[in-house]
């Protein structure tokens, strides 16, 4: 299942300059979904985050595996319309830098759910490298 933009802001509800996933192309509603983020030097975290050298933050590459994990469990029919709030990160690893011109896969897997709590377990990864991975905690609202 391919999701573009339009979709993608039916099922959440970020918006440019905090939306940061260009597209979904694998969905298993309630159970996992991957997609891409395409960086571009234009973003607009670069200016600051290090004008000599871009590096994407790697709070918003977690925040990235967070949308993804978002869109697989909020697009199962009883949550459309609710929100995925953060509720923990554990584990979090940043193995390789993300730069501008980098197509970042992300990846989540949701592993546990009880009630409005779950756990997903999120990759990220450019050309087939891990940059980051974490386990993610989300409740929704």
């Amino acid at each position: 299942m391919m999701l573009g933009i339009k979709e993608i802001q039916e099922i959440i509800p970020h918006r440019h300059p905090f939306l940061l996933v260009d597209c979904i192309e694998e969905l298993e509603p309630g159970v996992k979904a991957m997609g891409y983020k395409c960086v571009t030097f234009d973003e607009p975290f670069f200016r600051g985050h290090f004008p000599e050298e871009p590096v994407m933050p790697g709070v918003l590459i977690l925040e990235a595996l967070a949308q993804v994990g978002a869109i697989a469990i909020l697009s199962l029919e009883e949550n459309k319309g609710k929100i995925a709030y953060f509720g923990g990160i554990d584990k979090a690893k940043f193995r390789k830098k993300v730069i501008p011109g980098n197509r970042l896969k992300l990846e989540c897997e949701i592993i546990k759910r009880k009630g409005p709590v779950g756990v997903g377990t999120a990759v990220a990864t450019v050309d087939g490298k891990v940059a980051a991975s974490a386990q993610l905690t989300f409740m929704i609202g």
